[in-house]
């Protein structure tokens, strides 16, 4: 098996990917010690700020040491620079709010899986073509479930996982899988700012748990 399908089954298994920046590297840490204690074992850091790619070296270093199952992915990439300082970094995945076919060039013969964030047919097809086998519907609120069910018949070689928008109730989650996504990206709706903010992680610890219990039972 290919890392690229090692990572890819991984992120369906669990059905859920959860996203996250903060720039102090403490908090970053407590967040992803709070999802693996929830059960999480695979996680998207974003790049969105100065200290993300400390805090992503230090995240490497403390998954390592204490949770060496725990996959670590880096989103929010815009170009190759920025891959090569994370895939330098250790980073076990990448993903784009939108395809970038510079960094898909990088990534894909270096067997590393690589997600773009893509909203129209034509960009999925651009990312087909180069390689990509699952991709980001983003942004998923503005897309909806209805262009998923439409789409999923002209790709079926393609695995999809919507971000932005996805919320944590029931009702959302599985009308997302029914229209026929493998897993769902889940952000400010799971790791808010407010629970960031006030360092409660037994929060995100316990939220994050029912939302995998919440995709187990529709799985």
């Amino acid at each position: 098996m290919t890392k690229i399908q090692l990572v890819t089954n991984a992120i369906i298994k669990q059905g859920l990917l959860p996203l996250y920046y903060n720039a102090d590297e403490t908090v970053t840490l407590e967040i992803l010690k709070s999802l693996y204690r929830a059960g999480i074992r695979a996680v998207e850091y974003t790049s969105r700020g100065e200290s993300a790619l400390s805090n992503f070296t230090k995240m490497v270093e403390i998954r390592n040491a204490e949770m060496p199952d725990m996959l670590l992915g880096i989103g929010t990439i815009k170009n190759q620079k920025q891959a090569e300082d994370y895939y330098n970094a250790g980073a076990d995945f990448f993903i784009s709010p939108g395809f970038v076919s510079e960094v898909a060039e990088f990534l894909i013969p270096k067997d590393v899986l690589y997600s773009p964030g893509c909203m129209t047919p034509t960009e999925i097809i651009e990312a087909e073509n180069a390689g990509v086998t699952f991709v980001k519907l983003f942004p998923g609120n503005a897309l909806g479930t209805g262009f998923m069910s439409a789409i999923k018949d002209v790709f079926p070689n393609l695995k999809f996982m919507p971000t932005g928008g996805v919320d944590t109730t029931k009702e959302n989650i599985e009308s997302w899988f029914k229209a026929g996504v493998s897993a769902v990206g889940m952000g400010s709706k799971l790791v808010s700012k407010e629970l960031m903010a006030s360092k409660d992680y037994t929060t995100i610890e316990n939220e994050t748990k029912k939302v995998l219990e919440i995709i187990r039972s529709i799985k």
